[in-house]
């Protein structure tokens, strides 16, 4: 056994609340190298080496590494925990607070002082549910007259958007567009920002108070809230505090009056007399961003500001949360302090940070409800859209990824196949290498939305995929919605109404455990079990370009003997202990196994 591969802290992801008295409990090891993993615990001021065992469950299996999980329960609310460590040669290891040692009391102990000092951080309990629709408004629908931002654009032109180009989408345009999103079974509109700004991507805000004008007014927000609410779904909007624009009042005064300004400290001012050109004196949003200063979330009276909008537009509109924008370049104690102020207003309002890195600090319960995964957006493009991957590769990717993060923050994550910032998904099966096949580019499409609807945490699915629209890299990726039902592909969009209608209906599929069932490397296929309560689901997924006829082992699926297809074109065949499944070329498979 390989004593440097196991892993353990008493920290979250490793250790963290699930209940009242209960706590997860979380230990890494040598992938393949652990056939037995317990632990030992009991109340921290009870005499060392007394407790009880609890075996864990082998939870997830990444290229490296081996997870064990379980839930402890804590009476009085405090531990002392050890592991013990069983390989496939009987040889025994404990893991404690001082490392792997075949001695257990060389190992130590680790603690768990108080379950109470331990952040529950709960998200919303709605999240489970949730299928997410992102609108970038400018390009989303237009109803009437466009507004102060009178569009410049055909709608329907065929020619890739610039970076300046303003198409005349508005807020009447979505509320004309609700009957459609409601009949394709979403139940929560995340929007770009809407408030006053120059640009038609709002990124840069003038005025944090305003609609802007060519999307709207404050009624009509209001409106488009009410309207979303009656139909079942949510508002969430984006809020930019990491910059604003160079509009915004604070900054026009330092611009003005300088070192003398009261805002000045708003900003991160490295020079006066502050210019914009050549190069900014000042902090901006990327790089050399004269437009987008860097507001100073440590000083009081800015935090404070902004602080107060977020909570206006959730009181005075009565949205349901916000998604932060580049959140990960704000101050931890800023994020702290939103999230106070939010959650005192609501415990169901949901905070979701934009950051597309490892995110585990600001998932600690403390700060936000989840992140824009593009981690696990990055393993689904490569496996799916650019086919650079494998089976095993992937799983391991999404399994790294899950095991960085406590099961509450897992629940919460907007997991997209694409975005505002990112080439559509179906340009970038093009990119696989097997050249532009559209019937294939879109079959891999499906396949992926089918990974998407039937994972942990929230579908994200960005306006126009679900109809087969195309795009590069930002600018192109935002191109005007289709509505033109004949340039749309309906059999795409069937197959997202679909699939959204049966993770609605099945709570395997919004509240259950996920846990990989078999890897086929050589066929490229693999298959996983969702579970909650009675209900047992396996999605079985063929990413390959050949039929496939594979028969994994049921003796891994305790109790099960037969089952029914739920979902797909392929096939099964039920033997005594054993099944063989057919999948088509690039096809999934839901089967529904009897309990």
């Amino acid at each position: 056994m390989l004593k440097e591969a196991i892993y353990h802290c008493n920290d979250i992801p490793y250790l963290f609340k699930v209940g009242e008295h209960e706590v997860k409990l979380r230990i890494r090891a040598k992938r393949g190298d652990v056939s037995e993993c317990s632990v030992v615990h009991s109340d921290r001021y009870r005499p060392p080496g007394a407790g009880d065992m609890l075996k864990l469950t082998l939870a997830a299996s990444t290229e490296l590494h081996d997870y064990f999980e379980g839930v402890v329960y804590a009476k009085v609310k405090r531990l002392r925990y050890q592991f013990l460590l069983t390989g496939y040669d009987g040889a025994e290891v404990w893991c404690g607070e001082y490392g792997a040692s075949e001695s257990r009391r060389a190992a130590g102990a680790f603690h768990c002082a108080s379950l109470a000092a331990q952040d529950d951080g709960a998200p919303p309990s709605w999240v489970k549910d949730a299928v997410v629709y992102q609108i970038f408004p400018d390009r989303f629908a237009r109803s009437g007259a466009s507004g102060e931002g009178a569009a410049t654009e055909a709608w329907t032109a065929t020619a890739a958007p610039t970076r300046h180009s303003v198409y005349g989408g508005n807020l009447k345009g979505v509320i004309d567009k609700l009957p459609y999103l409601q009949h394709l079974g979403i139940n929560v509109l995340y929007f770009t920002p809407v408030f006053e700004s120059p640009s038609n991507h709002k990124y840069d805000t003038t005025d944090y108070y305003k609609i802007d004008p060519a999307f709207g007014t404050l009624e009509e927000l209001k409106a488009l809230v009410a309207d979303a609410h009656a139909r079942g779904i949510r508002v969430v909007l984006d809020a930019v505090f990491n910059h604003s624009g160079d509009g915004f009042f604070a900054f026009r005064d330092v611009l003005t009056q300088g070192a003398a300004s009261p805002y000045a400290d708003w900003f991160h001012v490295r020079s006066y007399p502050v210019v914009q050109s050549p190069e900014p004196s000042y902090e901006s949003f990327g790089i050399h961003s004269p437009s987008m200063p860097k507001l100073n979330t440590r000083h009081p009276d800015a935090a404070q500001y902004l602080l107060d909008v977020a909570a206006y537009w959730i009181e005075e509109a009565g949205i349901d949360g916000w998604r932060l924008d580049v959140a990960n370049e704000v101050d931890h104690e800023f994020w702290r302090r939103l999230r106070r102020r939010v959650k005192g207003l609501g415990a169901e309002l949901l905070l979701v940070g934009e950051i597309m890195h490892q995110s585990g600090a600001w998932l600690r319960g403390d700060q936000f409800d989840g992140v824009m995964n593009y981690l696990w957006r990055d393993a689904m493009v490569d496996f799916f859209a650019r086919q650079t991957t494998t089976a095993r590769a992937f799983a391991g990717q999404i399994e790294s990824v899950r095991m960085l993060y406590t099961d509450s923050a897992n629940s919460a994550m907007f997991n997209l196949l694409g975005s505002h910032d990112t080439e559509r998904f179906l340009t970038a099966c093009s990119h696989s290498g097997w050249g532009w096949q559209e019937k294939q580019e879109t079959a891999r499409l499906k396949l992926a939305v089918l990974f998407q609807m039937t994972y942990i945490g929230m579908p994200m699915i960005y306006y126009g995929d679900e109809v087969g629209m195309t795009g590069g890299e930002d600018p192109d990726c935002r191109r005007p919605m289709i509505w033109d039902e004949r340039r749309q592909d309906q059999s795409l969009l069937s197959h997202y109404r679909t699939l959204i209608a049966l993770r609605r209906d099945n709570p395997a599929l919004t509240d259950g455990s996920f846990d990989i069932w078999f890897v086929d490397e050589a066929a490229n296929t693999l298959g996983y079990v969702r579970r909650c309560g009675r209900q047992c689901l396996a999605v079985l997924i063929n990413n390959s370009p050949n039929i496939v006829k594979t028969e994994p082992n049921l003796r891994k699926l305790p109790g099960v003997r037969t089952g029914e297809p739920l979902f797909g074109a392929g096939s099964c065949e039920w033997r005594e202990d054993a099944a063989a499944f057919t999948l088509p070329a690039y096809g999934g498979l839901i089967i529904r196994f009897d309990p």
